[in-house]
C-alpha cells in the first residue's frame, strides 16, 4: 500500500526574509524595459513555446505603456551577422507587434543581462527612470531573469510580467527534458524569490486602486 503523500508547504521567499517590498507597482509609476522580443524567438531552431501568445501579451503591456505615458526602453540581442540574433537582418529584428516607434530608446547588448557593457543604466537616468522597472521579453530562464538580476543588484526594483514572456524545453543535467512550462515556472520563481517582482498578467499592473 502507497502511503499518501505528505503536502510540501513552500518556504518564505528571501524578500519575505529580508523584509523587501513584495507589493506589485502601477504601471504609470515604472519605466517598461522590453527584452528581446525578436523575430527569432517566432520560427526556426530558437522559437519558443509560447512565443505568439507572449507577443500578444507584450502588445497590450507596451500599448498600456504608452498610453500612460511612461518611458520605454527596447532592449536586442545582436548575436553578429549570420546568426539567429543579426539585429541587421529580419531574424534578428524587433517583432512587428512590439516595434519602437519615434522616441522610443534601443538598446543593444550581447549578454544575458542587458546591463552588462551597454549604457541600458545611463539611458534610464536620461529618460528620468526611478527604481520601479517593468520587464518582459524573451527568454524567461535567460535574458529575462538575468536582466532581473542585474537590475535587482544595481538598486531597481523590477517587476517581471510572467504572461509576457516566454522560453523553451531544454534538457537537464541528467538528460531527463523540462518542459517549457517547467523552466518557466522555474524562472519566475527564482526571480520572485529574491530579484523582483513578478504579475501573472498586465492586467495585475494596470487594476484600479493598484498601488
Amino acid at each position: 500500500m502507497t502511503a499518501p503523500l505528505t503536502p510540501v508547504t513552500p518556504s518564505a521567499t528571501l524578500r519575505e526574509v529580508i523584509g523587501l517590498d513584495g507589493r506589485l507597482p502601477r504601471l504609470a509609476d515604472t519605466t517598461l524595459v522590453l527584452i528581446d522580443f525578436q523575430n527569432t524567438y517566432t520560427t526556426g531552431v530558437m522559437a519558443l513555446e509560447g512565443a505568439r501568445e507572449a507577443l500578444a501579451a507584450g502588445a497590450r503591456l507596451l500599448a498600456a505603456a504608452r498610453a500612460a505615458g511612461i518611458p520605454v526602453v527596447h532592449v536586442v540581442n545582436d548575436g553578429g551577422e549570420g546568426t539567429p540574433y543579426d539585429i541587421r537582418a529580419e531574424i534578428g529584428a524587433i517583432c512587428a507587434e512590439v516595434a519602437p516607434v519615434d522616441g522610443e530608446r534601443v538598446v543593444v547588448k550581447q549578454f544575458p543581462n542587458a546591463f552588462h557593457a551597454t549604457d541600458l543604466e545611463k539611458v534610464l537616468r536620461e529618460l528620468g527612470a526611478g527604481t520601479e522597472l517593468v520587464l518582459a521579453g524573451f527568454m524567461t530562464h535567460m535574458c529575462v531573469a538575468f536582466t532581473a538580476q542585474g537590475a535587482f543588484t544595481l538598486g531597481y526594483r523590477p517587476t517581471v510580467v510572467a504572461e509576457a514572456t516566454a522560453t523553451r524545453p531544454l534538457a537537464g543535467p541528467d538528460g531527463t527534458v523540462l518542459p517549457a512550462a517547467t523552466l518557466q515556472a522555474a524562472a519566475l520563481t527564482t526571480i520572485g524569490d529574491l530579484f523582483g517582482t513578478v504579475a501573472a498578467t498586465v492586467a495585475e499592473l494596470t487594476a484600479p486602486g493598484l498601488g
